[in-house]
């Protein structure tokens, strides 16, 4: 009897010796050598005794050593007829579940179905822990057993009926008792075979089928249960793995098959024999490998993995929450994710079907309207020129809690078996090697293993190699920690242009640092590794480079006055029309004003966020604000947006974009304020990957900064740039005209909303120089805000502030000065001639000027209306005729408008459509 045999095999080398006795395969109580410090009475000894040997004797007779003579071997009919299913322990997790599955096996109309069932949910962990706490001489134990009973039992009552009931009742009450008497006996010697713990934990998938099987005759359909280990026959290797006997397993299956023909047949996912009829197990997460062993055994037409997720994902959908149900994936790619670490299937799953071009489908079992992802050979037409790159990258992977073990020194170049030692000593140790990564000057080997046995490698390292560091050869052996691996997956991928430089950049403008690489002739993956803290970061970030999701970016709004609350109310009109049109997600995690502050997880209602800021507002704390809307790792890039004019604020630019923040505004501080902390920011700017967008703090919504930008990136001479910069006070002169006095158009100014809330923070004209300031210093000119003149527009007098408290006050002064102003007005009248306030820049003579200027009447600066600003450029290009910008230059549309187009620029850096 194979199964009592293997049984008796499988209790040698435990703390009880045992003779098998042949053919009867029994085990007498005299043959028992128990020893006598166990902790056993006598009474105890002859109970165990007799239970073994009723363990042994009464199990299961394997059908492959049944000889009926009198049957006709049926031949094993092999093909396309087939359909393989296998189902997951969450597919038959409850009484329901399995009804679910029942039905699915019927509903197929499939000519011949094989299905490989796991154990219920949980149960196979239940059994590992029978098998700890019995070794762990842990008397609970028997109570952990009596739950897996009733487990089982509550099922079966719930499934079945009559006959069907209680056959199946029967056998499980034998083999709950078989089972206590092998867990008393390793309670006993406080210590379990591998032979042992194999046995006990596969009786999961044995009551699972059984059950199964039941219910499916029970729904019409002439089916056979089969215990796989009467089939499957496995060696086991030396690095807890298995190795299928394909031509013994074959032979076994059509020894099966002759005793029980059928057209479905419900098999034991997990669990196999060794050649010497010894059960044992396909080791964790096996029932994927038992499903397409039997695939490749009966050559079957297709394989299906039925699970708990519409398909395989192109990133982990907890992880990456726009993740997509990849449709295909060829062998090598699903090979390559489930290496590292994706929830596809078991690793060695895809090799049995590979054979004989079987393909794989992962389909959804609690959603059957999901068409799943195939895994198949690609067509060759797949890779045909025109191919976008999200056709070569088919989706990326993480591996966590890794750690870098780094060894290098000049006296390992051209060393031969430096390599070779190296690795041999982490083989000594049992540690896994995830990945290895080797300088072509071979004077560093960088590999990575798990954290938990990177100690007992570097240790190993020290060791073997103690007297190459002694000496010098090696310079050291380091260890760095809190890593994970991120794999990016596809077919072709390695040798289609741009790839790997589009996989880098989109780390890099998410201001992840890679700490090693790894990219292998196969073409299936580029591989690197980085610190774990950012490895969620730069998965969001690579992903959403590649098309496979939006362009999405965690924005914090600081200052939502005027400004701000118009660039708000743009962002909710337009948000819908970005994702649908140009695939830019722009989610405001965080509001902060001066008082009140409104945060967000997820993003905030912009319909309602004024409202909102009332209800749940608390009160301001800008860190916090800062690591709300940074510290969501969910969404790769973030861009804080300064609406306020405050100096304070700004002198925090340079520690946001330091830490890989985004920087946009139109307050002009920081670009005008003391020149060294200029220079320190925009130096970090440049060396780092984080951008820092100010257009607005010139010309509102007018694309000053831009073209200066451009002008000079395309190699020409700016040889002088000058303009009315001042929205309020072109109003201010291109209104003042005729009879009217200076003091009514400032009024008239004000009242209209074009100055602000006191009129001299215009007339001062440090607005202008601030501009002025801005445009010196992008031209290349290292000047301070004091180097510049400013003719003020405020009477002398009235500059005191203790002169004119209030704005109010001002006001009513100012006319007293309005003669001054009009004899200006009436000089440059009298010479054909206007008054126009501007600032101007001479890069030529390094130097800067805010000033009322008069200029002819044809001149363009003599022709605007209303706030309009305007810039004339004086170039080697355009030397003759100065390049004009003209527009408004004020109002909160068009600055708010002027932040919005820099935000839409950074999302185009960021990898969005342009």
């Amino acid at each position: 009897m194979a199964f009592a045999s293997s049984i008796s095999h499988s209790l040698q080398g435990t703390a009880l010796s045992r003779d098998v006795l042949c053919p009867t395969t029994k085990i007498y109580p005299s043959q028992l050598s128990i020893p006598q410090s166990s902790p056993i009475s006598k009474k105890e000894r002859k109970l165990l005794s007799f239970h073994i040997r009723a363990s042994v004797t009464d199990g299961r007779e394997s059908s492959i050593e049944k000889q009926e003579p009198s049957v006709e071997k049926v031949p094993f009919p092999k093909g396309d007829s087939w359909s393989v299913h296998k189902f997951g322990g969450t597919c038959v997790g409850s009484s329901q579940r399995i009804r679910n599955v029942a039905q699915i096996i019927v509903d197929d109309f499939s000519e011949r179905k094989l299905v490989v069932v796991s154990a219920m949910s949980k149960v196979t962990d239940m059994m590992y822990d029978l098998i700890y706490k019995a070794q762990s001489r842990d008397d609970s134990y028997m109570a952990a057993l009596d739950s897996v009973l009733e487990k089982h039992k509550l099922t079966a009552v719930d499934l079945l009926e009559g006959d069907d009931r209680a056959i199946f009742l029967s056998r499980l009450y034998h083999d709950i008792n078989n089972l206590k008497a092998m867990l008393r006996a390793i309670y006993i010697a406080g210590h379990a075979t591998e032979s042992f713990t194999e046995f006990v934990v596969g009786h999961g998938e044995l009551w699972s089928a059984q059950m199964l099987a039941s219910l499916v005759r029970k729904n019409g359909v002439d089916c056979n249960w089969m215990d796989a280990r009467d089939v499957l026959i496995v060696n086991p290797t030396g690095s807890d793995q298995v190795d299928p006997d394909y031509l013994e397993s074959e032979k076994r299956l059509d020894n099966w098959f002759s005793q029980n023909p059928s057209k479905t047949i419900i098999a034991t996912g997990f669990i196999a024999s060794t050649p010497q009829n010894i059960p044992t197990t396909l080791k964790r997460d096996g029932s994927d490998f038992s499903a397409a062993i039997m695939g490749a055994l009966v050559k079957a037409r297709q394989v299906t993995i039925w699970t708990d997720v519409d398909g395989v994902y192109s990133a982990d959908p907890r992880k990456v929450s726009e993740a997509v149900v990849l449709k295909t994936l060829s062998y090598q790619e699903a090979w390559e994710m489930s290496y590292f670490g994706a929830n596809v299937l078991h690793p060695r799953t895809i090799i049995p079907v590979m054979r004989y071009d079987i393909p794989i489908l992962i389909r959804n079992i609690f959603n059957l309207s999901a068409p799943g992802t195939m895994i198949c050979r690609p067509p060759v037409n797949e890779f045909e020129d025109g191919q976008g790159m999200e056709s070569f990258v088919k989706g990326f992977a993480t591996i966590d809690n890794l750690a870098l073990v780094n060894v290098e020194g000049t006296g390992m170049a051209g060393v031969p078996g430096t390599a070779s030692d190296i690795f041999s000593a982490v083989k000594d140790v049992g540690a896994n090697v995830i990945m290895i990564s080797q300088a072509s000057s071979e004077h560093s080997i960088c590999f990575a293993v798990p954290e938990k046995e990177v100690d007992a490698v570097a240790k190993a390292l020290q060791s073997k190699f103690r007297q190459a560091l002694y000496a010098g050869r090696l310079s050291q052996v380091a260890v760095i920690p809190n890593c994970s691996i991120l794999a990016a997956v596809g077919l072709k991928m390695a040798s289609t242009p741009g790839v790997s430089a589009t996989l880098f950049n989109a780390l890099a403008k998410a201001n992840i640092n890679v700490r090693a690489i790894a990219q292998g002739c196969s073409e299936y993956n580029i591989t690197v590794v980085v610190k774990r803290e950012d490895c969620v970061r730069a998965l969001r970030a690579v992903h959403s480079r590649f098309y496979l999701s939006r362009t999405t970016i965690a924005m914090g709004i600081v200052g939502p006055g005027l400004i701000g609350g118009t660039l708000l109310d743009q962002l909710r009109d337009q948000a819908a029309v970005l994702k649908e049109k140009f695939n830019i997600d722009l989610r405001v995690m965080g509001i902060t004003g001066s008082r009140r502050m409104l945060l967000s997880d997820t993003g905030i209602d912009l319909s309602r966020w004024r409202e909102l800021e009332k209800e749940i507002g608390q009160v301001a704390d800008l860190g916090k604000f800062v690591q709300n809307v940074h510290g969501n790792h969910f969404i790769p890039n973030t861009v804080l947006v300064d609406c306020t004019s405050d100096s304070g604020i700004a002198s925090h630019y340079y520690d946001w974009l330091r830490r890989g923040i985004h920087v946009i505004t139109p307050n002009k501080k920081a670009n005008s304020g003391p020149l060294d902390q200029y220079l320190r920011l925009r130096a970090l700017q440049r060396q780092s990957y984080t951008h820092y967008f100010y257009e607005a703090t010139v010309g509102a919504g007018l694309p000053i900064i831009s073209t200066l930008q451009g002008l000079l990136e395309t190699g020409d001479k700016i040889l002088q740039i000058e303009g009315i910069f001042s929205g309020t006070l072109s109003y201010i002169f291109n209104n003042f005209i005729g009879t009217q006095s200076f003091s009514e158009v400032v009024v008239e100014a004000k009242e209209a909303g074009y100055t602000e809330p006191d009129p001299r923070d215009d007339l001062s004209g440090m607005d202008v120089a601030r501009k002025v300031i801005i445009l010196a210093r992008e031209s290349g000119l290292k000047l301070e805000l004091s180097d510049i003149p400013i003719e003020s527009l405020v009477p002398e007098p009235l500059r005191v502030i203790l002169v004119c408290a209030s704005a109010e006050e001002f006001l009513q002064q100012l006319s007293q000065f309005d003669q001054d102003m009009a004899n200006k007005r009436q000089d440059a009248e009298d010479a054909g001639e206007v008054l126009r306030y501007v600032g101007m820049v001479d890069v030529v003579n390094q130097r800067g000027a805010v000033k009322l200027g008069r200029y002819k009447k044809d001149h363009p600066f003599a022709q605007l209306s209303g706030s309009d600003n305007i810039i004339a450029f004086t170039t080697e290009r355009y030397k003759q005729q100065p390049l004009i910008v003209r527009g408004p230059g004020a109002g909160a549309q068009v600055t708010a408008g002027g932040i919005f187009s820099d935000i839409l620029r950074l999302a185009s850096y960021l990898g969005a459509p342009s």
